[in-house]
């Protein structure tokens, strides 16, 4: 099959098989890099382009690869060889947003965090926040079923995504869900889609749910001697029965980085960082509570006071990628486990490292038990080297000895399918590749990732 099938199927302009547009979507933020190139990159406006590029490539046999913002860090929008992608981020219109029923109509393009600065302009939110807000896309978020800061009291995107427009392989559109909160009727497709890594269909729309923005907030940082004492406090505030919005913590070689990059002195108040807030109408009463808590397990504990205080405790927290970036090239892995069994991940993630000799740094959704051990290596290496991945693999296994998963919110896309079958066992695995069929029978949609 030629290009021309697809430059004739879609309006001028929305076509090109230019290197240097191919290349720049090529690959995502994980750094894999597939071998060959695909044919050309599609431009979606309308959903019709997308029902136009995915007739075409059903017809051809031809391999499509969806991609939103390509902030991925499993490496699902990293498009093979021969592949079309299919780019949706000009899909990127808020259709509706409605403060009676509390929810957003919005296009898979749309940006998180515009999405949530929209909704708070008439007093709501949406709730799911992953790191990557500012730049990744509503689309993305639903095919990986992102997760984010807060997902311990507001849960992952499929908890936020009431109903969905999705194309299928065949360019067939359907609906599925509703906008009520409540709705039982028929198979959850909606939830399946939800987390699927755009090998079941393409999202072209979404009805997702908002949330009354919180009224305040109060945030806290405590320090503490080892990561152990750490985990075991953020352990206590959820036996206590407090449910925070936020408990991210940095481990201390982590903390040692946003110092030297930012000027800061974190380590003199302690070798591991753990910042909580609380938010709502009694985001006061709970801060004292866990003030309490943690100031029995902690060397200091620090409370915001003002806005300023808040952005300066929050601070840290952000400039923690950015300062491990400067180190070198990253590797953001992610895992998760049991509440209970975090501290036991993270003594054997230092001692994976010892052992492999390579640098891996642990930053962690704390009140969740999900952690994200960042390998750190020389950029100047032309590919990953092989103890790196030696390193990841032995995370991965330590993710499931203890009773958790291989990835907690980034997906499995390509870097973790050998890891699936594992986690699922071999009747479940199988199930779901059944599935994935009777959607894509053709095969074309994300071929080698996900399932």
């Amino acid at each position: 099959m030629t290009p021309a099938r697809f430059a004739v199927a879609l309006p001028a302009g929305q076509w090109s098989t230019d290197p240097a547009v191919v290349n720049a979507h090529r690959w995502d933020r994980s750094g894999w890099q597939p071998a060959g190139r695909p044919i050309g990159v599609a431009f979606a406006r309308e959903v019709t382009d997308v029902q136009a590029v995915l007739r075409a490539a059903s017809a051809a046999r031809v391999a499509v690869t969806v991609r939103g913002a390509g902030t991925g860090l499993a490496g699902g929008a990293a498009a093979s060889a021969g592949s079309v992608v299919l780019d949706l981020s000009g899909m990127n219109r808020i259709r509706e947003l409605s403060v009676t029923d509390a929810v957003a109509v919005v296009e898979p393009g749309v940006i998180t965090a515009d999405l949530d600065r929209a909704a708070r302009e008439v007093g709501l939110c949406y709730a799911p926040d992953p790191a990557s807000a500012a730049i990744s896309t509503i689309g993305g978020n639903i095919a990986t079923n992102a997760g984010g800061l807060s997902c311990a009291k507001y849960g992952v995107t499929r908890e936020s995504v009431l109903g969905l427009d999705v194309v299928l392989a065949d360019g067939e559109r359907i609906s599925t869900g509703r906008r009520t909160v409540k709705g039982v009727a028929g198979y959850d497709l909606t939830g399946l889609f939800v987390g699927s890594e755009g090998t079941l269909g393409v999202v072209v729309g979404a009805t997702v749910r908002l949330r009354p923005a919180p009224r305040s907030t109060v945030i806290l940082a405590a320090f503490f001697d080892t990561f152990a004492e750490a985990a075991e406090a953020v352990t206590a505030l959820g036996v206590a029965g407090i449910v925070v919005a936020v408990a991210e913590l940095l481990d201390g070689r982590t903390v040692r980085a946003v110092d030297a990059a930012t000027g800061s002195d974190l380590a003199s108040a302690g070798e591991v960082f753990l910042l909580v807030q609380t938010d709502g109408s009694g985001a006061g009463e709970e801060a004292d509570a866990v003030e309490g808590i943690l100031a029995e397990r902690a060397r200091r504990v620090r409370r915001s006071v003002d806005e300023a205080t808040a952005e300066a405790l929050l601070a840290a927290r952000r400039s923690a990628l950015p300062a491990l970036e400067r180190l070198g090239r990253v590797l953001i892995e992610d895992i998760a486990v049991p509440r209970g069994r975090m501290a036991q991940a993270a003594a054997r993630i230092v001692e994976i490292g010892a052992a492999t000799g390579v640098d891996i740094f642990t930053l962690a959704h704390a009140a969740d038990g999900n952690l994200h051990p960042i390998i750190v290596v020389d950029p100047a290496d032309p590919a990953i080297p092989e103890r790196a991945w030696h390193a990841a693999e032995q995370i991965f296994a330590t993710a499931l000895d203890l009773g958790g998963t291989v990835t907690g919110e980034h997906g499995v896309g390509v870097l973790k399918r050998r890891w699936l079958a594992t986690e699922l066992g071999s009747r479940s695995h199988d199930l779901q590749l059944r599935l994935r069929q009777v959607f894509d029978p053709a095969g074309i949609l994300n071929p080698g990732r996900a399932i």
